[in-house]
């Protein structure tokens, strides 16, 4: 009998509020508007039978990247971090990313693309020129929650940068039981194919749609059809599943998906891609 794949969630935030304000995370949002601690994930990964996790800003701040990078050098289990650098300014881009890559940790970029008032950011020629020195460097840049403003940007940006890895986020957002989902596979596939793009099986929940193999079915075949296994990569993206059940939940869901394929085509979305793309270590972290 084969083992099994080895398993990296490839998206998980953590958020102190005595560390920074997170201009998006007020009292409204409910059990969310806590802070979220590196042992509650710990646990949590452990009980879904992860190897590790990698962390994914969630403010665009250097407090918010440092953070993540000093879990990261406190806590094995976090295998790298998507971390923030100011893209509108190249000169700034490449200081960020002086510092940042000091860190082994450091495997990415991320920008909060969807609360940015600029509707035009990944076009913009200061952003590109930013983009290409990440591509210099080997790093990956994750686009966050790309529907319905930024799959159009996200697609040239690909075709204009093939160096550059994109990373998709969410799949970009599918608009599951509304209307729409025929103009998104359509922006998603003209994104998947360039093939410098990969796609994270993450953050699906919509609010009044069931999370169930059944009601992903479309999202997953889509998901398969256009990226293939060896271009996607699983994300729990927890705490944000916490108000829809929590992380072991979620994980089941994406599990009875995922179990459905071959093994080879499992280790790919379980771990693969996302070691390929971020340049993780190989081995799992020694137990505490």
């Amino acid at each position: 009998m084969s083992a099994e794949p080895r398993r990296i969630d490839a998206h998980l935030h953590l958020w102190d509020l005595a560390v920074s304000d997170y201009a998006w995370l007020g009292p409204e949002m409910g059990v969310l508007h806590a802070s979220w601690s590196p042992e509650e994930a710990a646990a949590e990964l452990e009980a879904a039978g992860m190897a590790g996790a990698v962390l994914v800003q969630a403010e665009d701040t250097e407090v918010d990247t440092q953070y993540l990078l000093d879990v990261a050098s406190a806590h094995p289990w976090a295998l790298g971090v998507v971390g923030w650098i100011r893209l509108d300014d190249p000169l700034a881009a490449g200081r960020d990313l002086d510092r940042w890559l000091q860190h082994p940790a450091f495997c990415g970029v991320r920008h909060l693309i969807n609360d940015d008032p600029r509707a035009d950011f990944l076009d913009r020629s200061s952003v590109r020129s930013s983009l290409a020195e990440l591509a210099r460097r080997g790093l990956p840049f994750d686009v966050h929650d790309a529907w319905p403003r930024h799959l159009g940007q996200t697609e040239r940006l690909a075709r204009d940068l093939p160096v550059l890895t994109l990373v998709i986020d969410h799949l970009g957002k599918p608009p599951r039981g509304r209307d729409g989902m025929e103009a998104w596979r359509t922006a998603v596939a003209g994104v998947a194919a360039n093939p410098n793009t990969v796609a994270k099986l993450s953050g699906l929940h919509v609010t009044d749609a069931p999370f169930t193999a059944d009601a992903l079915r479309q999202v997953w075949d889509t998901a398969l059809e256009l990226f293939g296994p060896g271009r996607l990569m699983y994300g729990g993206d927890w705490p944000l599943t916490v108000p829809v059940g929590g992380y072991q939940p979620t994980w089941q869901v994406a599990s009875e998906l995922i179990g459905e394929l071959a093994p080879a085509e499992q280790e790919n979305i379980l771990s693969g891609t996302a070691t390929r793309v971020y340049g993780l270590p190989d081995a799992p972290p020694p137990r505490p």
